[in-house]
């Protein structure tokens, strides 16, 4: 029986209000000192008549009546740099937040003449010298091929790419997707996906909403002393504000889930504000109401939600909370499963159980001074729950137990920061961040020859992670900028330590051409099972073989280039070198390196010493053309070398090695404003009512002035196939199980990789009310895209698993 979806349907019907307009409005403060700006000039631009105002007491603003669609909103103050937004999208169903943060010039002019120029090489994080972007959420849902997602979005940056089509891993410059450090609200954060493994930084589905997230900074190289425990990337990432004048509601549905969204104030005289949204698996709803995807008994099902509250005061800080969490499950039972049977994920012989939760939660409070500077504390928990259990399926279709997994990770974290501006010319800031992790990692199989089951992993206990940093800027004039800084790693668990320099210098030659030089030693743990793995003899005798593991290590050295052209367009060079040391090796001769990670690795030796080294070079383009006069365009082009040595002292080129990756993305976005409407008569009936009749003219008022835009966007990729380890057939054969030809790891290259993806989207301003319609599709030619080699034990022959194929998504949303 089919059940009705009709009370999550009638939340994402239209309601009908009478506004042609919407407002925009926000806050300016000193980037440094968080100081609000007083009498800063805030302006559309292109208005007419010219719609500006400025900030009040408060470094607070607001611009009413203006007409939505695509808007460029300038700010300028005498003594700062000016901010320009451009390509800002106003929509009817929701008012436009904006937190502007003024950089002091160094240099004072009596007369600035200012000029609309859009500045994507600026970053939030000014202690930042390269290889870093700002991104939008807005451009995770404008590029084709996103879904929504900030990782999938990242990959049409240079220097990155995607590890598989099936989950979001990223690949930064060769290095392994577990070099990457999630942070978010300044917390680092474990893997923020669904499905997403202990010790892994992706999934199929990321829980990160992008209706939640603010302008956030992605890093891929030489970051500043703040970040630590990281070696590739990192994604820092901060949450909107919820709106603290009106509430605001969002519904969307499409195959990545349903969502509902609300924020408001609590008061509008407190300035405090609420954030909150929800999403459910479509799928799993679906099947709710009997309808099938294709996917058989194997239905994902998930859930999230991220939150957070904001309550400033006027002289005790700004006290905020936030959080984020899921839970994700799916089963594939062989046992239960017809003969003629299939699922998605194809699993002979095996019943499968997971399930994964990953929450985080914190509190936040900044008070400042009236010196210039600002502390800020948080305090936050989070916890990732990976639960597994096997089960050997017989020919009768009989379950056995054949593996047990129940790894937890629990962190406590706290984080302060002093924050000190001095001038215009010198900024300060030293903190130190502690987490104390607490982990049950327990894990076991049974072993035949044995007749019972091996404890693989057994470990329940507490360590902490004490990483301090310092870091200075120091602005010689507008034209040279130096960071510097130091940051320290402490694991109290083995007393391992490391003491890190990072530095960066960048020179404006002038206006329009930046030079930038950036070096960096980060380092990283290992994954914490690998940490507290247990080995256990026939006679009960255990040890714990890798808990001496020192953090692996990374020189970055970065140097890049950055023309801003004229038109709205960019280009950026960059080349960048990077030796990695005190990798994870096995500590008998063979190919085994922590390098080579990720969500499809083969399982490692038990006992892995240190002792690996690892390079990575290249040069990496991006030339583009801003979002201006209604299209957009992004070539980003990147050729490397990743290369490691493992225990057997061999040279290799890792799995991650593809050489070359190209992208090629842009888009056209077309604004259709109804011509020649007619104003229609009312009835007799109505004439004769005066409130019907002040509905009517309201109704035709709002059908005239509705806003409708229509948006293509395409994307191609083009990079190098993946590497694989080549399996010897004749052995393979003999065990019945792939044998891999170790001496020869990652010899083989898969043939090029290639993908088409395509996207409309219909935009609908009406009143009070935005609709979107969005369909897209990813690979559109259906390429077979190698992913990994797989023995077939049955056939004995080799099979290519491929990536997904044709894949189309449809989503709706509505804001009011």
């Amino acid at each position: 029986m089919r059940r009705s979806l009709s009370p999550f349907l009638l939340l994402l019907l239209p309601l009908f209000a009478f506004s042609q307009t919407q407002s925009i409005r926000g806050t300016v403060t000193d980037l440094e000192s968080k100081i609000p700006i007083i009498g800063a000039a805030v302006v559309v631009l292109g208005s007419d008549p010219i719609i500006g105002t400025t900030t009040d007491i408060d470094g607070n603003f607001k611009l009413d009546k203006v007409e939505v669609g695509r808007v460029d909103v300038q700010v300028t103050y005498l003594g700062y740099s000016p901010r320009t937004f451009s390509g800002l999208v106003l929509q009817s169903g929701k008012e436009l937040v904006l937190n502007v943060q003024m950089q002091e010039m160094v240099m004072k002019k009596e007369e600035v003449v200012v000029k609309a120029t859009r500045k994507k090489d600026e970053v939030l994080n000014t202690m930042t010298t390269v290889s870093a972007r700002v991104f939008s959420t807005e451009e995770a849902s404008r590029y084709a091929g996103t879904r929504n997602d900030v990782s999938r979005m990242a990959t049409n940056f240079a220097g990155v790419r995607g590890a598989n089509d099936a989950t979001n891993d990223i690949v930064i410059r060769g290095n392994s997707p577990t070099g990457l450090l999630w942070r978010l609200e300044e917390i680092d954060i474990p893997n923020p996906n669904h499905f997403g493994n202990l010790g892994s930084t992706g999934g199929p589905v990321s829980m990160l909403n992008a209706n939640v997230l603010s302008n956030s900074d992605f890093l891929t190289g030489a970051f500043p002393s703040e970040y630590g425990n990281g070696v590739s990337g990192v994604f820092d990432l901060k949450m909107r504000h919820g709106n603290n004048e009106k509430h605001e509601f969002l519904g969307q549905i499409g195959f990545n889930g349903v969502e509902l969204g609300a924020e408001g104030p609590f008061s509008k005289k407190s300035g405090a504000s609420y954030l909150i949204n929800f999403r459910y698996s479509t799928l799993a709803l679906f099947a709710l109401g009997g309808v099938d995807f294709g996917t058989g008994d194997a239905i994902p099902e998930y859930s999230d939600v991220s939150f957070k509250v904001r309550i400033p005061t006027k002289h005790a800080g700004i006290f905020e909370a936030f959080g984020m969490g899921g839970i994700s499950s799916i089963e594939f039972l062989a046992s239960q499963s017809e003969d003629d049977a299939s699922n998605f994920y194809t699993q002979g012989g095996i019943d499968v159980y997971d399930r994964t939760m990953t929450g985080v939660a914190g509190l936040s409070h900044t008070y400042l001074f009236k010196n210039n500077s600002y502390l800020k504390t948080v305090i936050a928990g989070s916890t990732q729950l990976n639960q597994d259990v096997i089960d050997s399926v017989d020919l009768n279709k009989h379950p056995f137990d054949w593996y047990k997994q129940n790894f937890q990770d629990h962190r406590f974290q706290g984080l302060m920061y002093y924050k000190k501006k001095f001038n215009a010319k010198h900024n300060l800031k030293v903190g130190n961040r502690t987490t104390v992790f607490y982990s049950i990692l327990q894990d076991s199989a049974f072993i035949p020859d044995w007749n019972d089951y091996q404890t693989l992993t057994d470990f329940d206990g507490v360590t902490a992670l004490i990483q301090p940093f310092a870091q200075w800027q120091w602005r010689w004039n507008d034209s040279w900028t130096m960071n510097t800084g130091l940051h320290a790693q402490v694991l109290t668990l083995n007393g391992s330590y490391t003491i890190e320099p990072r530095w960066g210098l960048r020179w404006a030659v002038n206006p329009r051409h930046k030079l930038s030089l950036a070096y960096g030693l980060h380092s990283q743990m290992v994954a914490l099972d690998k940490y507290f793995l247990v080995m256990e003899d026939s006679i009960g005798n255990r040890e714990m073989p890798n808990k001496n593991l020192d953090f692996v290590k990374s020189h970055h050295v970065v140097l890049g280039y950055d023309w801003s052209l004229p038109f709205d367009m960019r280009l950026k060079l960059e080349a960048y070198y990077q030796y990695i040391y005190d990798a994870g090796i096995d500590s008998d001769s063979s190919s085994f390196s922590t390098l080579n990670i990720g969500s499809f690795s083969q399982d490692g030796p038990d006992n892995i010493v240190n002792g690996g080294v690892g390079t990575n070079y290249g040069l990496e383009l991006t030339f583009e053309k801003f979002l201006s006069k209604g299209y957009y365009w992004l070539l980003t082009a990147s050729l490397y070398d990743s290369k490691y040595r493992g225990s057997d002292g061999v040279w290799r080129n890792t799995v991650f090695n593809g050489n070359y990756v190209v992208n090629v993305l842009g888009g056209y976005e077309l604004n259709l404003k109804r011509k020649n409407f007619k104003v229609k008569t009312p009835p007799p009936r109505i004439e004769q009512k005066d409130k019907r009749l002040a509905r009517w003219n309201k109704k035709q008022d709002r059908k005239k002035n509705s806003q409708y835009s229509l948006k293509f966007d395409a994307k191609f990729t083009l990079a190098g196939g993946s590497r694989y380890t080549p399996i010897d057939i004749n052995a393979s054969a003999l065990v019945k199980r792939a044998v891999y030809v170790d001496e020869s790891a990652y010899s083989k290259q898969f043939e090029p990789y290639y993908r088409l993806d395509l996207s409309m989207t219909f935009r609908m301003s009406s009143g009070r009310i935005t609709q979107e319609f969005m369909a897209s599709c990813q690979n559109v030619t259906d390429k077979k895209n190698p992913l990994y080699n797989q023995y077939n034990p049955d056939q004995n022959r080799l099979v290519n698993v491929n990536q997904l194929g044709i894949y189309p998504l449809l989503q709706y949303r509505i804001l009011f």
